[in-house]
């Protein structure tokens, strides 16, 4: 099991996460989106993309991760990897189906448009999809960047924040980057395909550090499944959001 206060990217990941998956969105995700979001005057979906971290409970909690067995292959199994549904798997399917459902109301739409936004970034960082023996690298600890931490706060934050320029750079970067070419799983669908994808990074030789230190050859050896993962984090959150807000906003435009 994962620690409380691990947070998937960090803050700022989560909303450089979200504020690119913003500029993805079509028309009609585009202007649900907004309405949803008005019914809390000020929010964006950028500040509304740590909200799961800071109400989190003991229910909640096992939404943000998924954990395999080590000998498993990275392929997940419902019944044993996600008991009463209680992982990001399942809490992504879930929150998808109230994000466009036509009975729930516009309060219970906005919370789980905050979770949506937030889980389909926490499943794209590997060690929200490791392994539970160690819950997901929160136990292996080791020294980097000139301190002590542990495996999963380097992929939270560490390995984003030591880049040269830090968050500003890497949003500039991501920006101008073209979309991956990747098969785009439909919609909250893909989640179990997203979590496999993270556990097969975690698996990798390489992905634990020697010594329990990390040094610039394993932040440049990284960067690109660090920069990989982002993006398709953004990508599959625009999508997810374009199917299953952009229909809504046409159906209440024919309405009017």
């Amino acid at each position: 099991m994962h620690s409380k206060s691990a947070q998937a990217w960090g803050a700022d990941g989560h909303r450089l996460i979200a504020n690119l998956a913003e500029h993805k969105l079509n028309a009609g995700a585009r202007a649900e989106v907004a309405r949803l979001l008005a019914l809390e005057p000020g929010s964006t979906l950028a500040s509304v993309s740590t909200w799961a971290d800071e109400h989190r409970s003991p229910q909640t909690g096992p939404w943000h991760y998924v954990n395999f067995p080590r000998d498993a292959d990275c392929l997940y199994e419902p019944l044993r990897d996600c008991e009463g549904g209680a992982c990001v798997v399942a809490a992504i399917q879930r929150q998808s189906s109230v994000l466009r459902s036509s009975a729930a109301d516009d309060e219970a739409r906005l919370k789980a448009l905050k979770y949506v936004v937030h889980l389909v970034a926490d499943v794209h960082q590997p060690l929200h999809a490791g392994f539970g023996d160690d819950r997901g690298g929160n136990s292996y600890q080791l020294q980097g960047f000139g301190r002590g931490t542990n495996l999963h706060a380097l992929w939270d934050s560490g390995l984003i924040l030591n880049r040269p320029g830090a968050l500003a750079a890497l949003q500039a970067q991501l920006s101008e980057a073209k979309p991956l070419k990747v098969e785009m799983s439909k919609s909250a669908g893909g989640a179990a395909q997203w979590a496999s994808e993270s556990c097969r990074i975690a698996s990798a030789p390489d992905f634990y550090p020697d010594g329990h230190k990390v040094d610039q050859a394993y932040a440049d050896a990284h960067e690109p499944q660090l920069l990989a993962q982002l993006q398709l984090a953004a990508q599959r959150l625009a999508e997810v959001l374009n199917e299953n807000l952009g229909k809504k906003a046409e159906v209440r435009a024919a309405q009017l």
